[in-house]
């Protein structure tokens, strides 16, 4: 079986691919800098799946770090996950985002090309839409003019890997659009871990839950929506998660396809909020707050294509994703570890 170099394999996207790798039966090297993650996760990992990925600390801007990476192991394909991937963070902090995302997703590439790999599953956002597109967002689009810093770095990014697949046949490169993973793996094991105050909303409504934050914020009660507040496309991510391996099978061609990863339905902040609630037996306390900067009222993805090019469907319901996100919570109520 290939043998995988995972990027970012330690976070919470990076980490449930992993596992679905292994029990798929890929072998799995993890580059991870370990920024926002911890080394506790390699051992879960292995308690999922009873085998333990090979693992280099090291950061996707360092060329040397990469050349020695791919000089131990023969790897066949990358998927790359490691960037920074706070939205209003990257407003705040633009040049460590351009930096992170686009030099390292650069340096990265470089690397590979010296070492004769060609293949590589980007993990992109539903961001390079930009806040004009019509709803759904389908792949047909052109790239729009994104609103943040993060998502502008994965415009460029996908920009940069379309050039070069047009410059030379054997690049083969999908890059997967996400719209908004939430959950945790069934084990209760692994799940998704911020640093300090989430910037998504399901982690931030599980940390109420579970008392680690007084209430929940909820930006807007006067879009035009039916309850008046943001409408998001939510997927369980395991169902992400092996979309990536689903993925590695489509860089048999070569050449350049971005595909959507989504449910293909919209959910507002508010049916979340209360199916948590139900789901879970918590109460959480929220008030509502202004509209923030840049949220869009609604979007959702035209899955079609994935169905279609990947033989993948969303299959886990948003009961699943709200049970689920409850079981790792609930166990794991300071995440990691207390020092994170």
């Amino acid at each position: 079986m290939a043998t995988i170099l995972v990027t970012g394999g330690t976070g919470y996207i990076g980490s449930h691919t992993v596992v679905a790798l292994l029990e798929q039966g890929y072998s799995v090297v993890v580059l991870d800098n370990l920024v926002n993650s911890t080394l506790v996760v390699l051992d879960r990992i292995e308690q999922i799946t009873g085998a333990r990925p090979q693992f280099v600390q090291g950061d996707v801007r360092d060329a040397a770090a990469l050349d020695d990476v791919f000089g131990r192991f023969a790897i066949d394909a990358v998927i790359h996950f490691a960037g920074l991937k706070a939205v209003g963070e990257s407003v705040q902090r633009p040049l460590e985002y351009y930096d992170c995302n686009v030099n390292g997703s650069m340096t990265l590439c470089r690397a590979m090309a010296r070492a004769g790999v060609f293949k590589l599953v980007f993990s992109s956002s539903a961001t390079v839409y930009g806040p004009d597109a019509a709803v759904p967002y389908i792949e047909t689009m052109p790239l729009g003019q994104p609103s943040s810093p993060y998502g502008a770095s994965k415009a460029i990014v996908e920009r940069m890997l379309s050039d070069a697949c047009a410059s030379d046949e054997r690049w083969s490169v999908v890059a997967l659009r996400y719209f908004n993973p939430i959950g945790a793996h069934a084990s209760g094991l692994i799940g998704e871990d911020p640093l300090g105050i989430p910037n998504n909303l399901m982690p931030f409504i599980s940390r109420v839950a579970v008392g680690k934050l007084e209430q929940l914020q909820i930006f807007g009660d006067d879009y035009d929506t039916p309850d008046g507040t943001c409408i998001r496309d939510y997927l369980h991510v395991v169902d992400l998660a092996e979309g990536h391996c689903k993925a590695l099978n489509r860089l048999e061609e070569s050449g350049y396809h971005a595909i959507n990863l989504g449910a293909g339905k919209g959910v507002s902040v508010l049916e979340m909020v209360n199916t948590f609630m139900t789901v879970s037996g918590q109460p959480v306390p929220y008030v509502f707050a202004p509209r923030r900067s840049g949220d869009l009222p609604a979007f959702w993805a035209n899955a079609d294509k994935a169905r279609q090019q990947l033989g993948w469907v969303a299959q886990r319901s948003l009961h699943d994703m709200m049970v689920d996100t409850w079981r790792w919570q609930s166990k794991n109520p300071n995440g990691y570890g207390p020092s994170r």
